[in-house]
């Protein structure tokens, strides 16, 4: 509603009035102004003569604002008061962005003109005020920009983008800073991460320095995990070897703050730079815990990702590469080989009787021995080929750019057995370790990768049984494994038919509660002449072979069918988790075949679980999230199965419509004794906590187990330690068991 103040000529231009007024407006703290009708200052308090540079009032009597202001500015300022003037109208609580003439800094008011009348009614000017409103934009900017970088680290955005623009976001708020984030790395030296208003001369003369007692203040706070305030490096002991170097660049303090893991790891330094001989202001101390806070999260997300993805691709025990990427290698030297005609070929490497080692010695006594043969093998090889540990004592090497005879790989192969035989000593006693080799090469062994793996595994095994502690080249015969195989396939085809496999069901328990919550339906098979057969040796070739599609139907009906008994029985619901294969996730009917079965057997679609692996997911993100959304929707849940043994985007993976994470039991297997095993652990944890998803560890067996994992905040576990698989009939004993709970209270232990 516009509003005029009404006020005499008398009242306006009188000495008396006038002096009155001034001492007034002087005492209030915000800037007050009266202007004429030409929109000339009449009136100013102190704050208006002080904001524009003046002493006294009347320096500023009679101005306007092009002479205080920039052109823009001022003809933005006049069109808005001749307005005023002209219609009456007021502007209230307008944002004004203005220029201190005594600082030069930028400043943010919040501004209000009002059209100013005599006693007869006639506007003769009008009264401003405004108030300084820059504290209030900075804690807007600051917010804002927060939710940026927040948001950038969820988006999985490059760290060193983050870093910047969080060092931007500081130095924006603060006026003669320079910010800079400064990465440790595995060696104890600190790695350029960010310093855009830095002197680029000084960033790479600081890049890679060493921390210490006495390193200036980032490598001093690095070393000591303390804040290092040095307010002038000029006379600090701890920039002896810095100071030229800093001077030349005419800095004078540095405030450095190390940035810590929420472990307690030091993951680098946060530092303010400033031109004067100064201590931070509490302000600066408050930005910088928020920013090491902040650059923490940054950072950790991208360490768990590239630990999860070294984990993928990696063994954990020797550092070489894995199983994952054996494929990948070996089709691209089969590529590069079809191009310039050389020879490339599998060599797959077995210890003979290594078990000896681990059942007369122990595990660690094993690891030790397959780490010192891993750097026998890498010392038999060139730059040019690689060696790979596929499981166990199993080994590959890829033999690229031969020549096209055998003499080249039996020369490597030799030299690889001599090195391998050479004694060894653990725990005081000396190993004698021989290894039988099988050879494929390409093309005459096979033209793919799978086939020149499994012609190579085929000859290893042929070594062996010719007395082991030798090597044999792939001939082309069919071995008994083929046999063994063919044999195994034509049995699955039989067994599906004749009704010879069965489920068994693994409970799941909330940690914090000690109840089941959830069973994993788990396919058995009773051969009618071999009696029970381990699924790893069915289910693979079910796999490869599509044979998995009717025996993962039959498993999704049973298992729900099974659930829907239980309930019908008066049991309290509980979820059955269902592993889906890699084939039935990409036929296109699979989802309606859920959602029928579901519809079939009656069993509410929230008390099924699917679960999914990293790799299967990975494939085709944008096809999986839609299957999963679909039946999502329904109400069906979904799990990522063993993870951390894939690898994933940590973007793509924060996308997916999953409620859990199940820590592969291989790094919950060795938590008690194996340091690396309880990092990654921790890590997958703290990870999928992060992306709001319960985490359940498999395969928990020991009370120490137990005990890492409740002390790490897991959700949920499975394994022995509780129970093992059992047959329907046992589950429904142990749910009866329990206390009652009711219907909601079994499906909130996974949501």
């Amino acid at each position: 509603m516009s509003k005029i103040i009404k006020l005499s000529r008398a009242e306006l231009t009188g000495p008396k009035e006038r002096r009155l007024l001034r001492a007034m407006v002087d005492q209030v703290p915000d800037y007050l102004f009266v202007k004429d009708l030409d929109c000339r200052f009449v009136i100013a308090n102190e704050a208006v003569v002080r904001i524009n540079g003046f002493d006294t009032p009347d320096e500023v009597f009679g101005k306007t604002d092009f002479d205080l202001h920039d052109a823009a500015s001022a003809e933005k300022f006049f069109e808005i008061e001749r307005s005023v003037i002209k219609s009456g109208d007021s502007i209230i609580d307008m944002e004004e962005r203005v220029v201190d003439a005594v600082t030069g800094k930028e400043k943010w008011l919040l501004t209000t003109k009002v059209a100013m009348s005599d006693d007869e009614g006639v506007v003769i000017g009008l009264v401003g005020i405004s108030r300084d409103i820059t504290a209030r934009k900075k804690e807007d900017s600051l917010r804002d920009e927060q939710a940026v970088v927040v948001e950038m680290i969820a988006l999985n955005s490059p760290l060193e983008v983050v870093l910047e623009r969080l060092v931007r976001l500081i130095e924006s708020q603060l006026d003669g800073i320079f910010g800079s984030i400064l990465l440790l790395d595995e060696t104890g030296h600190l790695t350029h991460g960010a310093a855009p208003s830095l002197p680029q001369e000084y960033s790479r003369a600081i890049d890679g320095i060493a921390i210490g007692a006495n390193v200036g203040s980032c490598g001093s706070a690095a070393y000591r995990r303390e804040s290092v305030i040095v307010a002038d490096i000029a006379t600090d002991p701890l920039w002896n070897d810095f100071r030229d170097l800093a001077a030349l660049h005419g800095l004078r303090s540095c405030w450095s703050t190390p940035i810590l893991s929420h472990q307690g790891n030091v993951l680098g330094t946060f530092a303010m730079y400033s031109a004067s001989v100064r201590c931070p202001t509490e302000i600066e101390t408050r930005l910088t815990r928020m920013s090491t806070r902040t650059a923490a999260i940054a950072i950790e997300r991208r360490l768990a990702e590239d630990q999860i993805s070294f984990m993928a691709h990696h063994d954990m025990l020797t550092g070489l590469p894995n199983r994952s990427l054996l494929i990948d290698r070996l089709t691209q030297a089969i590529l590069q080989t079809e191009r310039h005609n050389p020879w490339v070929s599998v060599v797959i490497v077995d210890l003979d009787n290594f078990k000896l080692v681990n059942d007369s010695l122990g595990h660690t006594a094993g690891d030790a021995l397959l780490k010192e043969v891993s750097k026998r093998m890498l010392d038999c090889v060139r730059p040019t080929d690689a060696v790979m540990r596929l499981d166990g004592d199993e080994f590959v090497i890829l033999l690229t750019d031969l020549p096209e005879n055998t003499d080249a790989i039996s020369a490597t192969l030799h030299k690889l057995r001599t090195a391998i035989g050479e004694p060894l000593t653990i725990k005081n006693q000396a190993f004698h370790i021989t290894c039988s080799i099988g050879v494929s090469t390409f093309p005459q062994d096979g033209t793919d990768a799978e086939t020149l793996i499994a012609n190579a595994d085929a000859a290893m095994y042929k070594a062996k049984a010719a007395g082991r502690d030798g090597f044999q080249f792939f001939t082309g015969e069919i071995n008994f494994r083929a046999h063994a195989r063919l044999a195994l396939l034509e049995g699955i085809r039989k067994g599906i038919a004749r009704n010879e496999f069965h489920l068994l069901y693994q409970p799941q328990v909330d940690m914090k509660t000690g109840r089941i919550f959830a069973v994993e339906a788990l396919l058995r098979w009773t051969h009618p002449s071999l009696g029970l057969i381990s699924p790893i040796q069915f289910i693979p070739l079910a796999e490869e072979t599509g044979l998995i599609v009717p025996l993962g139907d039959w498993v999704l009906e049973e298992a729900c069918r099974q659930n829907k008994e239980w309930q019908d029985a008066g049991l309290a619901p509980i979820t059955v988790c269902v592993n889906v294969s890699a084939r039935q996730f990409q036929d296109l009917n699979w989802p309606s075949r859920v959602l029928r079965t579901l519809d079939e057997t009656g069993l509410p679609a929230e008390c099924l679980e699917l679960e999914l692996t990293e790799s299967l997911v990975m494939r085709d993100v944008d096809q999986a999230v839609k299957i999963m959304k679909d039946l999502q929707s329904a109400g069906v849940a979904f799990a990522i199965d063993d993870f951390g043994t894939g690898y994933s985007s940590l973007s793509a993976l924060k996308t997916l419509p999953v409620s859990r994470l199940k820590l592969d039991q291989s790094f919950v297997r060795n938590l008690a004794e194996d340091e690396d095993d309880r990092t990654i652990a921790a890590a997958v944890i703290s990870l999928g906590q992060k992306l709001n998803m319960k985490v359940i560890a498999e395969g928990v067996e020991t009370d120490e187990q137990v005990t890492f994992l409740r002390n790490n905040n897991c959700d949920e576990m499975q394994g022995f330690h509780f129970s093992k698989p059992i047959s329907s009939e046992g589950i429904e004993s142990l749910l009866q068991a329990q206390e009652p709970k009711t219907s909601s209270g079994a499906i909130e232990g996974r949501q």
